[in-house]
Formats: structure tokens, C-alpha cells, sequence
């Protein structure tokens, strides 16, 4: 059976809705989505009415006025803000509603850009955002990333093709990215998220003390939050909602122990923050916070990001992707977080999610990090998984078990 453009993008929001958001009926729903997603937005809310949404509002955003802005605008306008945008989600979320963001941007929109401006403003995003930030760290609505191509991102990928011809290309990658090609995605999401499931039941079963990762550059030890659970694949609301947050989506991840990370990490695949590439990251951790941080290109953005609190001086998730998975097979490098982290084993610099600790939902934010849980403003996801990658895990008594070798599970 051949599908055309049109049964794909039919699929696509299909799934971003009965498998990425698990509408349940007479919820409200936001779609954030940028101009340039503009069929894609339409197709999501028409497949969100026809799960039962009460009512689905859209949120746009545009590139060339997010650019404008920190081109022009004056020096000490940074911290000023749009809290409609903000209170939109909040609003839902607070009203029992789910909330889908389609995340595309040019990955160098902000390339030559003052990174203080860039700097002052998402502190000061972070800081009033932080409310529904929280709401989604702890699993309280059900919410979705996807993407689709806008024309900056879509060169920046296919730099050899025409405009036109780049986007065609981004969208076939996509399509293949999320098995939205095939003609019952929704039926393989069941069987993928299954596989999730037993993989992260079986690495919290075993309950490793820490994670060793060592391959190229790298040898860092990554303690593990006590009584830390993986998660991996959907996971639900209070509520009793299944809900899968990322699509596509090919890791397990927990939380790391805010003070036993130590070593030296060095990434795999550049990092796109902000409309800023950052490549060639190189860490240095001892007790849990960064010591030294460098790297070839776009240094100052990555200094930026870590300064952002005492938060993100340290780590808030360790995640496992196998070498193998589609999007690494692809051999194509997005220029997105959302797609590479599935294709190499990651950490994130910044917040932890509460529920990768057991009971973390309820706790304080005192006990939390007791445990070892991470808070921050932040929460930014780099690569540092390859084929060249072992991963072993270090049980409670010392003893090691090999998890992962040449970037492939064998646990």
C-alpha cells in the first residue's frame, strides 16, 4: 500500500493525538505551532475534536518575529514578556486540558545575536514559566512534542537541495522518523512503547547505584538518585491519563544524584539551544557540579545556559538510547533535540523530573534533593552516546554489570 503526502500527515496527527496526547473526551487542548506548521497545526486539531476535545485553541509562533526582536529591540527590553503565551498554558493545564507543542525552528536563528540577550530573556521566561514547567515535570496534564520542517531548519539538514526539495526531505525523514509511513502507525506505537516499558521495568528492578560511561573521550561515573525509578515510553497523569510526551521517542532515562556525578564527558553530536550550534562540549564534573566546560563552537551560549542557577551547575537526567535505533540508522543529524537524543545516549543539564524518583511527585523540594533530585530553571538535553559507547552498572556493593556495549543493550 502506497501512502500519499496527505494519508501521512494524517497519521502523523493522529498519533501526536491518540498516542502522544491520549486526549481523553471533553478536554480542552492548546497546539503551540509555528507559522510554517501551519497544515500540520489544522490537521492536529481536527483529529483533536475527533477524539473528543471540548475545545482545541492554537498558539503561533514565527521566526522572523522572534529575530526582529533580538535584533532590534532596545538592550534593556530582554526581561519583558508576553504572559498571555505563558498563562495560555497555564490556563490549561490548571483547567484539566492537554497542551501539544510542535517545536521547529531554524537551529541558527539566533547564531549572531548578542547571547546575553538571548540569556537575560530565557531566565526571565524560565523564571515566570516555572509554574506550569513544574506541572510538566510532574506528569500533572498530558502533553506532546513533535516537529515539522520550517525552510531554515530543512536547508540547514539538506544543504545540497533547493528549498522545496529540502522540505520534501525533512518530511520523508520525519515520516520515518515517527513510523508515520506506515499504514497502522498507532498499532507499532503499541508494540514500541511495550518494549519501553519492559526495558525501564527491568533497569529499575535492578536498582544500579551508578551508571559508567566510557567510550571515545569520555569516562564519567553518574551516581543515581536513591530509590530512583526509569522511565521510558508513555507514562500517565494523576488523572489516570496514558499519555506519550515525546514523538518520536527511543530512550530510558532516570535521574542522576545531584552530587555523585564525577569525570569527564565529551559530546557526541552538536547541541541546538536557542538558535544557537553548539559542538565539541567537553565537562568536567566532581561531586555532582561542573568544574570546567568548554567547547569548539558556541561557547558562550553553553556558558550562558550553565549559569543560569546553581541548578544547572548539575545534571537532572541520564538517558539510554541503543546505537542502533532508527533515527541513528538514518544517519541523519536533525539539528533537534527532540530527534537526536533518540539517537545516542544523553544527559541533561538542569531539573530532574520528579517522578523518576519514587514518591518524588509529593515531596518537598528539600526532599527531593535529598534524594538527589536535581531543581533548576533549566533542563537541556546533549548527546554523548555512539557506537563506540559501554555503559556499565554499578550495583550497590561495587560490583559492575554491563549494560550497555558499543552502544547496544545487553542487560
Amino acid at each position: 500500500m502506497t501512502l500519499t503526502f496527505e494519508d501521512k500527515l494524517r497519521n502523523y496527527a493522529r498519533l501526536a493525538v491518540r498516542v502522544g496526547l491520549g486526549i481523553r473526551e471533553g478536554q480542552r487542548v492548546l497546539v503551540q505551532a509555528p507559522v510554517d506548521t501551519a497544515p500540520l497545526a489544522r490537521a492536529v486539531v481536527r483529529e483533536a475534536y475527533a477524539a473528543g476535545a471540548s475545545f482545541v485553541d492554537v498558539r503561533w509562533d514565527d521566526d522572523d518575529v522572534v529575530l526582529a526582536r533580538f535584533e532590534l529591540a532596545p538592550e534593556d527590553s530582554f526581561e519583558t514578556l508576553s504572559r498571555w503565551r505563558v498563562d495560555a498554558e497555564l490556563e490549561t493545564a490548571n483547567d484539566g486540558g492537554a497542551v501539544i507543542a510542535i517545536r521547529a525552528t531554524n537551529p541558527g536563528l539566533l547564531s549572531e545575536v548578542d547571547p546575553q540577550r538571548v540569556a537575560t530573556y530565557q531566565r526571565a521566561l524560565a523564571t515566570y514559566r516555572k509554574p506550569y514547567s513544574q506541572q510538566v515535570m510532574t506528569n500533572r496534564l498530558n502533553w506532546n512534542l513533535i516537529s515539522a520542517p520550517v525552510p531554515g531548519w530543512a536547508t540547514l539538514m539538506f544543504p545540497d537541495a533547493s528549498e522545496p526539495e529540502a522540505i520534501e526531505k525533512q518530511w520523508d525523514a520525519i515520516f520515518a522518523a515517527t513510523r508515520a509511513d506506515r499504514p497502522d502507525p498507532v498499532a507499532e506505537w503499541q508494540t514500541h512503547l511495550a518494549n519501553l516499558k519492559a526495558r525501564r521495568e527491568r533497569l529499575t528492578e535492578k536498582g544500579y547505584a551508578a551508571l559508567h560511561f566510557r567510550g571515545g573521550d569520555t569516562d564519567l561515573t553518574v551516581g543515581l538518585a536513591d530509590d530512583h525509578i526509569w522511565g521510558g515510553g508513555a507514562a500517565d497523569t494523576p488523572g489516570g491519563i496514558t499519555f506519550t510526551a515525546n514523538i518520536p521517542t527511543e530512550e530510558v532515562w532516570t535521574a542522576p544524584h545531584r552530587e555523585r556525578v564525577d569525570g569527564v564527558v565529551v559530546s557526541t553530536k552538536p547541541l541546538s539551544y536557542n538558535g544557537v550550534l553548539i559542538d565539541g562540549i567537553r565537562i568536567e564534573f566532581k561531586d555532582g557540579r561542573i568544574t570546567g566546560a568548554s567547547a569548539r563552537t558556541g561557547e558562550a551560549a553553553l556558558q550562558k545556559m550553565i549559569a543560569t542557577d546553581e541548578g544547572s551547575h548539575r545534571l537532572g537526567e541520564v538517558a539510554l538510547v541503543p546505537h542502533s535505533s532508527p533515527i541513528s540508522r538514518s544517519g541523519l543529524f536533525f539539528y533537534n533535540t527532540l530527534y537526536d537524543e533518540n539517537a545516542a545516549s544523553h544527559i541533561a543539564i538542569g531539573s530532574a523530573y520528579r517522578f523518576n524518583v519514587r514518591g518524588g511527585v509529593e515531596m518537598s523540594t528539600e526532599d527531593f534533593a535529598a534524594k538527589g533530585g536535581n531543581d533548576s530553571l533549566t533542563h537541556v538535553d546533549w548527546m554523548i552516546g555512539s557506537g563506540e559507547m559501554d555503559v556499565d552498572g554499578v550495583t550497590k556493593d561495587g560490583a559492575r554489570e554491563p549494560v550497555m556495549r558499543a552502544g547496544e543493550f545487553v542487560v
